[in-house]
């Protein structure tokens, strides 16, 4: 079975850019790539990602918010990257369950141990062979995303929420050294890609 990689990090980090770079690299070298995000992949994931990103703040409590994501795991799992991992392709996932813990867990205050259970649960066991996150001083972060477009519920989110999601991503970057690998995002798009470049390799050349 070919690995799953994650792509972690807050708002405007450049985790979609960095993944099409790097799926066009890994398809020029002959392998089959499949690029998916977390929530909405699937049409329920896309109607999922609505709910989360438009409802209103008062509408959507943390435990709601959490749900509806687990939701959006378990059948992403079931349905698109196992799938596609037992068809030979490495799967490249923009967010998995790093944000979930990160965000619910930590940031939302629900409990990392219990979100990690859940999140298990959620997608059978399946854990990514490498972690990719991209840290950027949040103020930054937030002000390319928002250059991009309006900004969406979690976006709207207070600065210093977003300052405990980078805190959250730090602190398991430390808990798991070998799978999550830390990447400066202010750096140059280039200098980001080659970074993550040279990262990836021995994963395939080992």
């Amino acid at each position: 079975m070919k690995p799953l990689i994650t792509f972690e990090g807050g708002e405007g980090a450049g985790k979609t850019t960095l993944i099409r770079r790097l799926a066009s690299k890994l398809e020029e070298e002959g392998r089959r790539v499949l690029c998916t995000r977390a929530p909405g992949s699937l049409k329920i994931g896309v109607k999922i990602r609505d709910l989360l990103l438009h409802s209103s703040q008062d509408e959507v409590t943390p435990k709601t918010e959490l749900f509806l994501f687990l939701a959006d795991r378990a059948s992403h799992v079931e349905k698109e990257i196992r799938p596609a991992l037992d068809a030979g392709k490495i799967v490249l996932c923009d967010r998995y369950n790093d944000s979930t813990v990160a965000y619910q867990g930590i940031a939302r205050s629900l409990g990392k141990e219990e979100v990690e259970k859940l999140c298990d649960f959620a997608c059978s066991g399946l854990k990514p062979k490498l972690t990719f996150y991209l840290d950027i001083d949040p103020e930054i972060g937030l002000q390319r995303a928002i250059d991009v477009g309006e900004k969406d519920r979690i976006e709207s989110e207070a600065l210093d929420f977003h300052k405990k999601i980078r805190s959250a991503y730090l602190q398991l970057a430390r808990e798991h050294p070998k799978r999550i690998h830390v990447l400066d995002a202010s750096k140059d798009k280039d200098q980001v890609f080659a970074d993550a470049w040279k990262i990836l390799l021995p994963l395939f050349h080992s």
